[in-house]
């Protein structure tokens, strides 16, 4: 046995066989059996931790059919099926060749594990697919990107289907590499409003119209998640991203803080502490807390909460079809027929590094 204090590389720091798992910040040395242990002992201790959530309370898993969302549901289930009810949501963006096989991956999930799950489809909810977006997008930058007009429409159907489905919280698969991305981000960007937002508790008001977004995978790093998930057999779409995901902002701070972790292990948790130390001093204003709180009304035309006449999500899906409307004539479609060439092919391997 090792002597207290001291890691022999070869073998495992909480037993004698051989390591399978290195974690460079610790250093950790792990078999696959005490990595397992490791990983669901810091994803227990998160939930407590943040007081994420309390037995009886019904968990609304988002669930993509990627490694995040489906170790997270796997977890969940684990730990949490006897004192919480939970079930799925399933959000099909519409994105041919793609997305069908990530949601058949997740349906498959939640068949096995026993979970009751919802499918929920762009097309029928807003009238638009990803597909439709994208070359409407490329040809007006004015728009914005395609990712942040995604991300708004996921988040308004994901907090109106938790009110129907009477959930109590709604689970996504956020880990520590997007936290961090984030963070950085937003200080780049000079966007103290979502700097304040980010926690393992997303948002800073508490209003009956939004359901409690949580983060059980706030502190664990995606490569682990994608040890975690094949050490334990866990089913997960992952051949390739979303072949619109290249147009992200998001890619830039991603290679960046990726390239930081490999040449200083333990980078990314050491911004994450900074930001739980610095959060005291974000402290909200609770007058300006009420007073927005009192300014939120239903959207006319979706009923989600809004300060305005319209929602987010509403507002962007006018512009779209606006745009859309410019584009009808059959001279204008065929000059967007280039911008197929950007459905390119990345893996998580390309992206994520």
């Amino acid at each position: 046995m090792q002597k207290q204090g001291k890691k022999n590389p070869k073998t495992c720091e909480q037993c004698t066989k051989k390591t399978s798992v290195t974690l460079p910040y610790g250093p950790h040395y792990f078999c696959e059996k005490h990595f397992t242990k490791f990983f669901e002992n810091r994803f227990k201790k998160t939930i407590r931790k943040y007081n994420l959530f309390k037995p009886k309370e019904k968990l609304l898993i988002a669930l993509s059919g990627g490694k995040d969302s489906c170790v997270l549901l796997y977890l969940i289930t684990k730990y949490y099926s006897k004192s919480n009810s939970i079930q799925a949501l399933i959000i099909d963006e519409g994105v041919k060749g793609y997305r069908e096989k990530a949601i058949n991956v997740a349906k498959e999930l939640c068949s096995k594990l026993n979970v009751n799950y919802l499918v929920v489809k762009f097309k029928k909810e807003f009238g638009l697919t990803n597909d439709k977006l994208m070359p409407l997008v490329l040809s007006n930058p004015t728009l914005g990107g395609t990712c942040a007009f995604c991300g708004t429409m996921r988040r308004n159907l994901m907090n109106k289907y938790a009110k129907k489905l009477r959930a109590d919280k709604l689970l996504t698969g956020h880990n520590l590499d997007d936290e961090v991305q984030s963070f950085v981000m937003n200080v780049f960007n000079n966007d103290f409003k979502r700097l304040k937002r980010m926690n393992a508790t997303s948002g800073i008001i508490d209003y009956e119209g939004f359901v409690k977004r949580i983060k059980p995978l706030y502190e664990t790093p995606e490569k682990e998640i994608i040890t975690y998930a094949a050490i334990n057999e866990i089913k997960h779409y992952s051949q390739e991203c979303c072949p619109y995901s290249w147009t992200a902002k998001r890619n830039e701070y991603r290679e960046m803080l990726n390239t930081f972790e490999n040449r200083f292990p333990g980078t990314e948790y050491s911004i994450l502490r900074f930001f739980e130390n610095l959060k005291p001093y974000l402290k909200s204003n609770k007058n300006s807390e009420n007073k927005i709180i009192h300014s939120l009304h239903e959207c006319k035309n979706c009923k989600e909460p809004t300060e305005k006449d319209y929602c987010k999500t509403c507002e962007m899906i006018q512009r779209i079809k606006k745009e859309e409307m410019k584009t009808k004539n059959k001279k204008e479609e065929k000059d967007l027929t280039h911008l197929n060439k950007y459905n390119k092919k990345l893996t998580c391997k390309t992206t994520k590094n």
